[in-house]
């Protein structure tokens, strides 16, 4: 008898988009992961007025969803935050076939919260919201997947990550010219060193505190950029800054100097080590293969 294992996923997004290649690259649903791409890239572009439909939105929900077809993607509506608090259609469910296991992806605002409330045993999510909300904070930073699991208070819950979907963008230390030294590396043993202002987003500030460790921070004073002014100008402003860069061409046309990249900002396979049984340990394998590129890998 096949076994089932419903896995929580984000609802919209990049992250979903992630979690939807990885399945179509091990599970060959290419179609599935197109439809459910394709769909929610259109009703984002209808929710912040790029387009308009010829069809009023409960009219599009019944068009996606056909409930006869358990392997059709499923879609649902919820408010959206944009002003006004349009209705959006997001991702609600879809049934997929992998190593004989039968795969139930359900769509959640917050996967990684019901993990924490043992809603699910596998799920999806940003590996941020877990350096901001459950890793403890020491003198030492974080560098990988290992440092990030050792610093989960097992107290404090039971989830733990298990892999990256490659999905990545860096949080990458960036400085003005006139901070750094003659000959000195922009990397974590600077910011030891280092004291005066280092600029980041007001959501990113334990992040940085577990990934830098606080024994580098001592000398540093947490400032915020504006709103109304483009994070790598505010950086430049202050002199030195931690932000999520791809390639780094905006902050080099900034003047600023691309340092290291201190943690990955990527979807991460997560998993409740006391709600996971024998089906989920296979899906895991298939998940996580070592011919599947990511940044922050199995340890």
């Amino acid at each position: 008898m096949t076994e089932t294992v419903q896995v929580a996923i984000p609802r919209k997004g990049r992250p979903l988009e992630a979690v939807l290649e990885r399945f179509a690259a091990v599970a060959g649903v290419e179609t599935v992961a197109d439809d459910v791409s394709s769909t929610l890239r259109y009703e984002k572009a209808i929710t912040k007025g790029e387009t308009t439909p010829d069809r009023d939105v409960y009219e599009r929900l019944a068009a996606y969803s056909d409930l006869s077809d358990p392997h059709r993607p499923e879609y649902t509506l919820l408010r959206d935050d944009r002003e006004g608090k349009p209705r959006r259609i997001v991702f609600d469910s879809v049934t997929v076939p992998l190593d004989g296991v039968t795969v139930e992806l359900i769509g959640r605002e917050e996967p990684f919260r019901a993990l924490r409330t043992h809603e699910f045993g596998l799920g999806f999510d940003s590996a941020d919201l877990v350096l901001e909300e459950v890793v403890t904070l020491g003198q030492a930073g974080v560098e990988s997947i290992a440092d990030v699991n050792a610093r989960i208070d097992p107290r404090d819950t039971d989830v733990r990550v298990v892999s990256g979907l490659g999905d990545t963008v860096y949080h990458t230390l960036l400085a003005i010219p006139e901070v750094l030294p003659p000959g000195a590396d922009l990397d974590r043993g600077f910011v030891t060193d280092y004291e005066g202002p280092l600029c980041i987003s007001p959501r990113y500030e334990r992040l940085v505190r577990a990934v830098l460790g606080t024994r580098a921070l001592d000398d540093v004073e947490f400032v915020y950029p504006d709103p109304a002014v483009e994070e790598e100008a505010a950086i430049a402003d202050a002199g030195l800054g931690v932000y999520l860069t791809m390639t780094g061409s905006t902050a080099r046309e900034n003047g600023l100097v691309v340092g290291d990249d201190l943690f990955p900002s990527e979807t991460v396979l997560m998993e409740n080590v006391a709600e996971t049984g024998s089906a989920a340990e296979r899906l895991k394998t298939a998940l996580t293969g070592a011919d599947l590129e990511t940044a922050i890998r199995p340890s």
